[in-house]
């Protein structure tokens, strides 16, 4: 017969194990949970989906109406436009827009102090008014302007890391500040309520069939009015050359050298040469670029080409910014319209060589 005390170190042995087992698992879990909140932004980036995926599903939704005005919201991808910014309460650097996908990320420009900053668009509005934009208080405070001022809303694609940091409630360092010539060109497109776009989204119209003679290249040119009935009056004759004696070959005397016989020759006739004809020069490529500027700081030739979608390239110590390449002049010079637009007056157009 056996005593209870002989099962007391099997049933130890089983306790012990399954003690050490729950202290290793809570010990994993306390060491994730501690890393996690030790992570940039603390605990809001324990809340917030980490990498693209936290900005979806991206939200359309459809029309709507706010008093006279119809909003039909769309995913516009160069949205550019000026007007007004109204005030509601809402958390981080955020904003409501009217049409643009939820979420979404523009440039907030105070047209008056040339400031720029990032704002993520989290919310449908502002649902009491037709202003372009609904800003939180840290966004006024980071632009430091007021509700009602005149703003530029352009949406743009920012990096994953400064995505994150709106979606952690955390500011993103503001943009380059917009120049004085540009923020002019703004304000004259800015209308006295709503707002305006400062982009075409409608498609170019078709332009009008026009007819078009047929190519006549090649062709044998008419003939005059005069000459034509003359050549229906007469039938045509036919011409013959009169037959020319033979050449008579010059005989030397039997005996002659052949030195006397070329010299009883007749002397050849010198035929002037004619320059050669012209090599026809190569057409040119059609390939035109558009240079904004010329800077000697690569940083801010960077922000100048981000500014106005060009690439920066080297020449010598300059930082050449420009936009193209185009192939046709008509393409070169609208997008000289939208540089010179944007501040850059001195642009030029330049072929690509």
């Amino acid at each position: 017969m056996r005593l209870p005390v002989d099962h007391f170190p099997r049933h130890a042995l089983c306790i012990g194990l399954v003690s050490l087992a729950s202290a290793a698992l809570s010990g994993c879990a306390g060491g994730a949970e501690s890393d996690v909140a030790s992570a940039p932004g603390g605990a809001a980036y324990q809340s917030a989906s980490i990498g693209p995926a936290a900005d979806y599903p991206v939200v359309v939704g459809d029309p709507y109406r706010i008093g006279a005005t119809l909003f039909t919201p769309s995913d516009t991808l160069n949205y550019d436009e000026v007007g007004y910014a109204a005030a509601e309460e809402a958390a981080g650097v955020s904003g409501a827009h009217h049409t643009l996908p939820v979420p979404s990320y523009v440039e907030v420009t105070s047209l008056d102090s040339g400031k720029t900053v990032l704002v993520r668009i989290e919310r449908r509005g502002p649902m009491d008014s037709d202003a372009l934009v609904a800003l939180s208080p840290a966004a006024f405070a980071q632009l430091g302007i007021a509700p009602g001022a005149p703003v530029r809303v352009r949406r743009v694609n920012p990096p994953e890391d400064e995505r994150a940091m709106l979606r952690a409630k955390r500011n993103v360092p503001p943009r380059m500040d917009t120049p004085e010539a540009l923020l002019a060109v703004l304000k004259r497109r800015l209308p006295q309520s709503g707002s305006a776009q400062l982009t075409r989204s409608e498609p170019p119209k078709p332009l009008a069939s026009v007819p078009v003679a047929p190519s006549v290249a090649g062709r044998p040119p008419a003939p005059s009015a005069p000459l034509a009935a003359q050549a229906t009056a007469s039938p045509p004759r036919t011409v013959t050359a009169p037959a020319l004696p033979p050449l008579e070959r010059a005989q030397a005397p039997q005996g002659a050298s052949r030195s006397s016989q070329a010299s009883a020759l007749p002397p050849k006739t010198a035929v002037p040469r004619q320059p050669p004809a012209a090599r026809p020069q190569p057409a040119s490529d059609g390939v035109y670029v558009v240079q904004a500027a010329a800077l000697s700081s690569f940083a801010n030739a960077q922000r100048v080409a981000k500014a106005i979608g060009g690439q920066v390239t080297q020449s010598g110590s300059l930082y050449r910014i420009r936009t193209g390449p185009f192939s046709t002049r008509g393409q070169a010079e609208a997008s000289l319209a939208k540089v010179r637009a944007a501040g850059y007056s001195g642009a030029r157009i330049f072929t690509n060589g």
